[in-house]
Formats: C-alpha cells, structure tokens, sequence
C-alpha cells in the first residue's frame, strides 16, 4: 500500500513539507509505503474548459507533468492534499493541477474510495476556506476521506512549534492507515458498489 502526499507549495522544503512530512513518518510506522508529489512548482498548466476529458475521462492537454502526476495518483492507496494558503485559499499552481486531474476523474471514477485527507498551512487566516476547496476535490473523486487540519507557521520550521496541529496531523495519518489496511483486509468480502457513469443535465437550455 502507498501513500502520495501532495506539495501545493513552491517552496520544496518550507512549512508545507514538513506537515507532509510528519504525516509520512507515523503513516511509515504502519508499514506504508509514501512519496512525495512536488505540483506546486508550476509545471502544470490550468484546465482549458475544453470539455474533452466528458468524453474520454482523460484531459487531453499531454503536458509530461500532469501525466507523470497522474499516475502516480491513480496507483496510490491514500492521497493527501496539502496546501499553504497565501491569499485565503490555494495558490493557483496547485489549483491547476487539482482541477484538471478531479475534472478527468469525475468521468473515469479512478479515485473511487481510495482513502483520502487534507491539510491547510498558513500564518494566521483562511483555514477552512481552504479546507472546504480541497474536501470538494476529495469529495468529487468519491473518495473516503479521513479528516484534515489547519497548521501555523510562518518562517520555515515554524510549524513544528504548533504542537496541537502536529498531533492532528499524526491522529489524520494514523486513521489513513486504519481505513487502508480495512479496506485490504475486506476487499474480497464486501465487494464495491457498481460504478454509475456521471450524467450530466444542464437546466438552462
């Protein structure tokens, strides 16, 4: 079993690794596979609304990093989101990705009950605003999440003084790990509920 971590911020090592990084050394303790999934760095360019991904459930903007991305999210077991929020929500670079890639699920069903969580990094302000943006990409996925947390800091390493947000951080990755290896452990007992392609009705015609 895996688990990605996605980095939403520019900075490869700032206060949104660490959080990711504290997740990934209690969900190791459980014999969890991690990896760290950099998109933050604007590689990946926004959704173009073009609408092809309705018909084929696959965007069809090949840029390199967004298949290479994509990927490994669909092969992970657990997917966790975390942001820095710079200006009240996500910075737009992770917006990017995000949009394209639950824009294409929301045809192919690939995220389906794969377990899921969420972080927000900031100072002082736009929490849960920008908890809300990313449960609705979890959410749209019909994925399973699992909780999420609000962490402070504002120079690198600050964030590790946030002793409250540390500890919800290890409770969102120990219940991860708890979902996943049910999950396993069940697969064959409780089958999955058939998959039912999205229809899509416009009441404004």
């Amino acid at each position: 079993m895996k688990v990605v971590g996605v980095n939403g911020s520019f900075n490869l090592e700032g206060n949104t690794f660490l959080t990711i990084r504290t997740l990934f050394e209690e969900i190791e303790k459980e014999g969890i596979d991690t990896e760290l999934l950099q998109v933050g760095d604007g590689r990946v360019a926004g959704c173009t609304a073009c609408r092809c991904c309705h018909t084929t459930g696959e965007c069809v903007i090949h840029d390199d990093a967004f298949i290479e991305l994509s990927e490994k999210m669909y092969a992970a077991d657990g997917v966790f989101l975390a942001a820095p929020v710079y200006f009240g929500t996500l910075p737009g670079q992770m917006a990017s990705f995000l949009n394209r890639f639950f824009f294409q699920c929301n045809k192919n069903g690939k995220m389906r009950h794969k377990v899921g969580a969420c972080a927000a990094i900031l100072r002082r302000t736009g929490g849960y605003t920008t908890i809300d943006d990313l449960n609705r990409y979890l959410f749209s996925g019909e994925m399973i999440s699992v909780g999420h947390c609000i962490i402070h800091g504002d120079k690198i390493g600050e964030v590790l003084q946030d002793t409250e947000g540390l500890s919800n951080i290890r409770r969102v990755a120990r219940n991860m790990a708890w979902v996943m290896k049910m999950k396993e452990m069940t697969k064959t007992m409780i089958p999955p509920p058939p998959y039912e392609k999205r229809q899509h009705m416009n009441f404004v015609r």
